[in-house]
């Protein structure tokens, strides 16, 4: 995999008569039900047959990544996203009837999910599986064809994908552009009919800014500052487990991991050393581990290693959890998993989002003075609670606003195909997921049949007699 060639950039130039491909052959032959779902029975199986090609390529961007975590992160999640759209899909299809009001009788009025048309996705590299297949299967589904910009960044992966994509669909169904910045920006500025892009916060404003002089509506799934709250008895023990399994899957590189924690100060300490104990269990030796994964580049890794070197020189204690050898971490890029203590609440560790394996500590006070620390900041696109008491958990879910919650867990709200996955804010603009994805890659199309004899055929000028009896009546 590593001499797999570097596949070239798509000219500028082709990405609007690929676009213009993309949307002749859709309209001229809208899918229907049959073709959608064999498209996905299609895609399904090809995926399935090329998920180890795709996780040695996922492995080989990284330098290390966690075979069992491509599976499940980057494999299972496509293969159980595909098998629900298909489930439910003639159901969504279905015009859903609207009743009139008494006065529009005897007419009948129906909702209709009309495909959009072209779809553009742009995919990020931390899942860059996972991130481009979903949500270019919920398009198929709602029955639009797709113009995918994969990650220039893990561009093995890319190169994968690419074709995946070409074994399964037609080039005017489904397009793939690859290359980087110059690619994504004028991908970007594209007339699609909708344009979903998963990335950073400041990257996304670029993406809204170009879609706007198209008019083309955007779904933004971004990222920010998730907080995990911890209650004043939830076992800690069961708090490491599962705040660990956020925080260090693919080493902290997911959009909803947590980003922070907010801890009762008289429990800090101890939530420290559970914290030590479930990562050692899990990485007993982190140089020789092939169950933790690579930070993706080095610019990644320098800009986590300044995170850490400006919360230090602050005053803050940082706290790796594991040893390494600097020159070799440095090489392989490996960061520790890390806690740090006491930072400053505008150093760049609590003020920018970390994307890696990076975890803040802050202790507070009372359940409304975390509240507070929460709400004085960007929505976040996810908020983690660990509480047994319920009363702490609705007063906590009734005041804050986020993408989505898990309440004693992490991440579990994003696996749940029946729930909608979308940021709020800062941390993004829409959904997708489930019927929610259906639903945003359609158009709610309403309709009204008339009947023979309309109501209203009688209301027409000159305007006296029952016209002004039927003013009077609608207007009391």
């Amino acid at each position: 995999m590593a001499d797999t060639p570097h596949p070239p950039d798509t000219p500028v130039a082709d990405l609007a008569p690929a676009l213009a491909r993309l949307r002749a052959a859709q309209r001229a032959c809208i899918p229907d039900a049959r073709q959608r779902l064999d498209d996905l029975a299609r895609l399904r199986a090809a995926f399935k047959a090329r998920l180890p090609a795709l996780n040695a390529a996922m492995q080989a961007d990284f330098g290390q990544r966690s075979r069992h975590e491509c599976v499940i992160a980057d494999g299972m999640t496509v293969l159980h996203e595909i098998d629900y759209l298909a489930r439910h899909l003639r159901r969504w299809m279905r015009p859903q009837r609207r009743s009139v009001g008494y006065l529009f009788w005897p007419g009948r009025a129906e909702i209709r999910f009309q495909p959009l048309g072209v779809v553009g996705v742009i995919a990020p590299w931390n899942y860059p599986v996972n991130l481009a297949l979903i949500p270019l299967a919920t398009a198929i589904a709602a029955g639009n064809h797709v113009y995918l910009k994969p990650s220039e960044i893990t561009w093995r992966t890319s190169a994968a994908l690419a074709e995946l994509l070409a074994e399964v669909f037609p080039v005017d169904r489904v397009a793939v552009a690859q290359g980087g910045p110059d690619v994504a920006a004028a991908f970007s500025a594209l007339p699609f009919d909708h344009l979903l892009f998963t990335g950073s916060t400041a990257v996304g404003r670029k993406v809204m800014a170009a879609a706007a002089a198209n008019l083309t509506p955007v779904t933004l799934e971004l990222g920010g500052k998730s907080p995990a709250v911890v209650g004043e008895s939830y076992p800690l023990d069961t708090v490491a487990t599962r705040l660990a399994k956020g925080k260090w899957l693919n080493a902290g590189q997911t959009c909803i991991a947590p980003d922070y924690v907010l801890v009762p100060k008289g429990r800090r300490d101890a939530l420290v050393e559970a914290l030590r104990s479930e990562v050692r269990a899990r990485y007993p030796d982190l140089a020789a581990n092939p169950d933790y994964t690579s930070i993706v580049n080095q610019a990644q890794y320098r800009r986590l290693r300044g995170y850490l070197d400006e919360a230090s020189a602050r005053g803050a204690t940082v706290l790796p959890l594991l040893d390494i050898d600097p020159d070799e971490a440095e090489r392989r890029r490996l960061l520790p998993p890390t806690l740090v203590l006491d930072a400053p609440t505008d150093s760049a560790v609590m003020r920018e989002e970390i994307f890696g394996p990076v975890l803040p500590i802050l202790g507070y006070g009372s359940l409304d003075e975390a509240i507070d620390f929460i709400n004085a900041r960007d929505r976040p696109l996810a908020l983690y609670q660990f509480e047994a008491d319920r009363g702490r958990i609705e007063r906590l879910l009734a005041r804050c606003v986020a993408g989505g919650v898990t309440v004693n867990d992490t991440l579990m709200h994003n696996a749940v195909s029946n729930l909608p996955f979308g940021g709020v804010g800062h941390s993004g603009m829409g959904h997708y997921h489930g019927r929610e994805g259906f639903l945003t890659f359609s158009k709610a199309m309403p309709v009204f049949h008339q009947a023979r004899i309309g109501s209203f055929d009688l209301f027409k000028p000159p305007y006296r007699g029952l016209a002004d009896w039927l003013t009077r009546f609608l207007s009391r």
